[in-house]
């Protein structure tokens, strides 16, 4: 006699995807069933004064607070004048003499400024403390007026 076609594992696959079969449709009934179309009073949204959605209606009763436009007032704070010192203070970080430019750290604003032998009034080196006066050069900030510092003794 011949053996059955039908294994065991074929078996289990068919009873698997009826199995299947069956939930996919039970839940598609009960979703057919509960899913009944809502009031439109149930998908309504409303903004509150506070700018808050919620479900119930604003109350027609409840009076407004009344704003007069004339006493809104719209500017902009006066900043107070800050004295703008054009002389800076700061350290030269690089000079090449044979080339004729360098570099000064601004003191203040810890920021390299580029230096170039013709805008030098005194002769400079790497490290000593220097006024200048910054300009916007082509390619970035250019100290000019550049001199050594002299503390002023009084």
């Amino acid at each position: 006699m011949g053996r059955s076609q039908e294994t065991f594992n074929k078996k289990e696959v068919k009873n698997k995807k009826d199995k299947k079969r069956k939930d996919k449709e039970k839940k598609r009934l009960e979703r057919k069933d509960n899913d009944r179309p809502s009031s439109l009073e149930d998908m309504m949204a409303y903004v509150d004064e506070n700018g808050m959605i919620t479900s119930t209606p604003p109350d027609p009763n409840k009076k407004k607070a009344v704003i007069n436009s004339e006493d809104i007032e719209i500017s902009i704070r006066k900043q107070e004048d800050i004295p703008y010192d054009p002389v800076r203070k700061g350290t030269v970080s690089f000079f090449n003499d044979s080339k004729g430019y360098g570099f000064i750290r601004d003191a203040e604003t810890q920021e390299s400024i580029f230096v170039h032998i013709n805008n030098v009034l005194e002769p400079i080196k790497e490290g000593n403390l220097v006024n200048f006066e910054v300009e916007k050069g082509m390619k970035g900030l250019t100290a000019v007026q550049v001199k050594i510092f002299k503390d002023k003794i009084v």
